[in-house]
């Protein structure tokens, strides 16, 4: 039997179910879970110990927190982080920056951020530039249409050591030559203004605190390069209320 509303019934009725399906969305969102029908853009993330989450948990670094936080909504992130790992240095688990992008970059991946790293300090003048080279170019081989971000090494003081700020300029080098966006927390100033709160005990790793830090600086980046993404995954960014994955590799011991 078919039901006739009166117009004004009608409208509430339709501003109601309006009203739910907005508050089904947030909700979706704020629990980083994708809407049916929604493409998520796979981010993988390259680096070391700042990002695995070392010295809070997995779960606190900075992608894993991409997965709760509606600005980072849209988003599929695998955490291919490890510590102690480098373009150059090779992390617990023997990995670099080029076998983590190996290893976990995808045809479908649609962004690929390379972060760091110190723990580069020591090894041949240039060899940081050639391995990073390598690495984004294995990357364009590996997805095509992937976006790449560079993002350097992060100093805690605001008189550098000129280390890092030489692997700031090979990787700055690197990412230009290869036409790919380059970040630089050294010269923008990333955290050595608020060491004591945004740094843990040991001095080296990010506190919860620290890695919301690096989420905030994190996300507007990651939210550029998809915004320059190719058409077919440009209606994903539309709306803020959709719904971000995460999945890390797994918890590592310290670097």
């Amino acid at each position: 039997m078919r039901i006739s509303l009166p117009p004004r019934a009608r409208r509430r009725l339709l501003a109601t179910v309006g009203a739910v399906t907005v508050l089904l969305m947030a909700a979706s969102a704020r629990a980083g879970q994708p809407l049916p029908g929604v493409t998520a853009v796979r981010v993988v993330v390259v680096g070391d110990s700042l990002s695995t989450g070392h010295g809070t948990s997995p779960g606190e670094a900075w992608p894993a927190l991409m997965r709760t936080d509606p600005v980072g909504a849209g988003f599929q992130v695998l955490n291919a982080a490890e510590d102690g790992s480098g373009y150059l240095s090779p992390g617990y688990y023997g990995g670099t920056f080029g076998t983590e992008a190996e290893q976990f970059v995808t045809a479908d991946t649609g962004i690929v951020v390379f972060f760091g790293s110190e723990n580069d300090l020591g090894y041949a003048a240039g060899g940081v530039a050639e391995a990073a080279s390598a690495a984004i170019t294995r990357v364009e081989a590996l997805a095509p249409a992937a976006k790449i971000i560079v993002v350097g090494p992060p100093s805690y003081s605001t008189d550098p050591d000129p280390g890092l700020l030489d692997i700031s300029g090979q990787l700055e080098s690197a990412a230009r030559g290869a036409g790919a966006k380059f970040v630089d927390p050294i010269e923008e100033g990333w955290i050595s203004n608020d060491v004591e709160d945004l740094i843990g005990p040991d001095g080296d790793h990010p506190t919860i605190a620290g890695q919301r830090y690096l989420l905030e600086h994190m996300i507007p980046v990651i939210d550029q390069a998809s915004s320059a993404s190719s058409g077919e995954s440009a209606d994903i960014f539309a709306d803020p209320l959709q719904g971000t994955t995460s999945m890390d590799i797994g918890e590592r011991p310290a670097d």
